[in-house]
């Protein structure tokens, strides 16, 4: 396909260059040197999923035939897989290199809730951590060239996953096992989910693991059992034009773990927890791969609920540099606006994160935390679990400005460890319709400029700093 300068500046506010088969996008306007990104097209060849035995209506399951699409057309050098309108019962969808899924307009992908469709076990994650489970959803592993198109719907079944949202004593177990596969280096053949019973380690909808050359675009998803799209040790990807609604447990919009070089744009996420979130691994696993998540914009992106309009952590251990969110607009349950969460079990490395022109309005009963907010001391259900190794993380150059909150309980909220405290924090031009608690909140935390910082006052009046 063949882009005209002009036409897709103006259409999407990125510089394209035009060249045969090639969209290259990139971001000018970043902080940071963006590199380049080709968006990859299939070659104009369809492979309809009926033509190799699927049949529409969502009681017969089409797990087959979808592979053989799939198959012939990466054995043809490459094409579209089509799944045409009407509904399509599905297990697990394995890509290939050069192949492209298209749902068509009024196409609906269903998934079944029947772990035993997501067998034979694979190489996969679980917060930060690898290991063998179930398939996710939709998987591509060690893809060129790979995407995900059209206007139809992923709506997965969940009367199962919904029942393993909860965490039971056999699901603390696996985490327990999990957190000593990782601490140890356990061998990834040793780490089988399956074999522990009840581990109810529920499957991500979406994941492409080390992967390159990824495209999502435009279509729909309803319901995730774990996290919604998962980016993981991949390169080169972009997202957009996609309608993002799941709010079961821990129902993340994006994560981008361990990626480098990724757009995310014009995208609605509506989710039960973060909406889009930079991570790198967690611990050991993280260290011995060595690969932080760098070089990602966010932008024109609007979060109708979720917790956080922009997350870091807290699997960052790899480190997370270079991201810059501009643009978008939240509503809902916030907790917070930017927010970076970390421990020092951790180690790795936060730096040049840029947040600018967005807005948060919150229309939940809970009142976010800040505008900007780090946490050095995050557990969750970890805490009890012993500390093998200390590496405390660095976290410098965090940049919010031009923002606007209806309403927090701090504008900033740095939480730093005083055995690495935060270096560089910029506040510029924030303002706050209501701050209910002390607006600024600075623990060891150094470097810290506020700038055009609107803090209401007891009068009503709005001074600033």
């Amino acid at each position: 396909m063949e882009k005209r300068v002009a036409f897709a500046a103006f259409a999407v506010g990125f510089a394209v260059a035009s060249c045969i088969g090639e969209e290259i996008v990139t971001s000018p306007e970043a902080p940071f040197a963006m590199p380049e990104i080709a968006v990859w097209r299939a070659p104009k060849r369809d492979f309809a999923v009926s033509a190799f035995g699927a049949v529409e209506g969502g009681k017969e399951k089409c797990t087959v035939s979808i592979a053989k699409a799939i198959a012939a057309a990466s054995e043809a050098g490459g094409g579209r897989v089509v799944v045409g309108k009407g509904t399509w019962l599905s297990g697990a969808i394995h890509l290939k290199s050069n192949v492209e899924l298209h749902l068509e307009d009024g196409a609906k992908l269903v998934f079944t809730d029947e772990p035993s469709d997501y067998l034979p076990s694979v190489h996969t994650s679980w917060e930060g951590v690898e290991l063998l489970n179930y398939s996710p959803l939709v998987y591509a592993y060690g893809c060129t060239n790979v995407a995900i198109t059209g206007k139809g719907v992923i709506a997965p079944e969940m009367g199962r996953w919904r029942k393993w949202f909860a965490r039971p004593p056999s699901h603390m177990a696996f985490t327990a096992a999990l957190y000593d596969w990782c601490s140890r280096t356990a061998p990834i053949a040793e780490r089988d989910a399956l074999k522990i019973p009840g581990s109810n380690a529920r499957p991500h909808l979406i994941q492409f693991n080390r992967s390159k050359n990824i495209l999502l675009e435009d279509f729909s998803i309803r319901a995730s059992p774990f996290w919604t799209i998962h980016l993981y040790h991949s390169e080169d990807a972009v997202v957009r034009g996609l309608d993002v609604f799941a709010h079961g447990h821990n129902n993340d919009g994006v994560d981008i773990e361990m990626t480098r070089n990724v757009v995310v744009e014009n995208c609605r996420f509506d989710q039960g927890d973060d909406a889009v979130v930079l991570k790198a691994g967690r611990n050991q696993d993280a260290w011995a791969l060595a690969r932080p998540t760098e070089n990602v914009v966010v932008r024109n992106c609007t979060i109708a609920d979720g917790h956080v309009l922009l997350g870091v952590g807290s699997e960052l251990s790899g480190g997370v540099r270079n991201v810059y969110m501009h643009d978008c607009h939240m509503k809902g349950s916030v907790r917070n606006a930017f927010y970076v969460k970390t421990n020092e079990r951790r180690g790795g490395f936060v730096e040049n994160i840029y947040l600018k022109d967005c807005t948060v309005e919150a229309s939940g009963k809970d009142i976010p935390g800040s505008a900007l907010g780090v946490e050095t001391d995050v557990l969750y259900q970890w805490r009890n679990f012993p500390t093998h190794e200390v590496r405390v993380t660095r976290i410098r150059n965090l940049v919010c400005e031009n923002l606007h909150l209806s309403r927090a309980r701090h504008l900033l909220a740095l939480y730093g460890d005083k055995r690495e405290p935060i270096e560089g924090v910029t506040l510029k031009n924030v303002t706050c319709d209501k701050v209910d608690e002390e607006p600024i909140v600075c623990i060891n935390a150094s470097g810290v400029t506020i700038d055009g910082v609107s803090i209401p006052g007891k009068d009503g009046s709005s001074p600033k700093r």
